[in-house]
């Protein structure tokens, strides 16, 4: 997995160097709200959503430039969700890569004002982006807000909460993480596409079956480290799934069969790359990263 690992860097650098151009400022009188929405957005992070949007255009031949401004729009969606789910009314974490979570640092209001910000900020990088037609970027823009909103991470996020202290089966829940977790995922894979010069619609409902199964597996693969993982190697806090009350695979599958199903849904994604004649040795790769990934 070695290249897989040197080409994730790659992708997480030059997201990281486009970031911080985006937030280059500090002398602003918003200086407070900025400097939270920093904090948590160049934290650290694996950054698989930005390497999804840049490997999918890669494959497909695309200019990375292209591709870079809604990577970056990815990774303010996930970040702003992320100080919002860690808020006490939501999750109540202290603890976020191994850093007080931006409440904790900056005070509940700055906190909820930091993560709104990140979000409109994100419709403000794909919808300028200047090497893309505004057709492109008009169509950026709607699988973005489908992904965010009450139809994608929102809605699988209220799902998620009613779901708590409720025995629900595996149907609600595969239904609850489609949203929650893999909308954003599948945002990802098709903004590559999109970014690309090749027809997006010969190769997307593929690229679709791709997304929804790393999705999949990548939330059975947190719900698995929330149980087993180390707080020291997570950077946050371990067992709040079981301390909430909130099905997950892991209390409705078991252990054994929850790590079954992960490899399960790898493979499909795998077979769903395949059928689109993609050819791509770092998403095959990553399908198998985010099920043997410790963090």
């Amino acid at each position: 997995m070695k290249d897989f690992e040197q080409q994730l860097s790659y992708y997480a650098d030059i997201t990281n160097k486009e970031l911080e151009n985006i937030f280059c400022s500090s002398s602003l009188p918003q200086k407070s709200v900025l400097d939270a929405m920093r904090y948590s957005l160049l934290s650290g992070g694996k950054r698989l959503r930005a390497a999804l949007v840049l490997s999918f255009c890669d494959a497909m031949g695309g200019d990375l430039r292209k591709a870079l401004p809604y990577a970056c729009a990815l990774e303010m969606v996930h970040a702003y969700s992320l100080i919002h789910d860690d808020l006490p009314c939501m999750d109540d974490d202290d603890l976020r890569r191994g850093k007080p979570s931006c409440h904790i640092k900056f005070g509940e209001a700055i906190a909820l004002l930091a993560g709104d910000g990140l979000l409109t900020m994100a419709f403000e990088t794909v919808s300028s982006n200047s090497l893309l037609n505004s057709q492109k970027n008009l169509q950026s823009v709607m699988i973005l807000s489908r992904a965010a909103g009450v139809y994608g991470m929102i809605g699988g996020q209220v799902m998620d909460m009613e779901n708590e202290n409720k025995k629900v089966d595996i149907t609600t829940i595969n239904k609850t993480n489609l949203l929650k977790t893999g909308a954003l995922i599948k945002a990802a894979c098709e903004l590559g596409v999109l970014s690309s010069d090749k027809d997006y619609s010969l190769v997307i409902d593929n690229v679709r079956k791709y997304a929804e199964m790393i999705g999949t597996a990548f939330q059975i693969k947190d719900d698995i480290l929330d149980f087993i993982g180390s707080e020291e190697i997570l950077g946050k806090p371990v067992g709040s799934d079981e301390n909430n009350e909130k099905t997950t695979y892991v209390s409705v599958l078991g252990l054994e069969k929850a790590e079954q199903e992960a490899i399960n849904m790898a493979n499909h994604a795998k077979k769903a790359l395949h059928d689109s004649n993609i050819k791509s040795d770092f998403l095959v790769q990553l399908a198998d990263f985010v099920v043997y990934r410790q963090k």
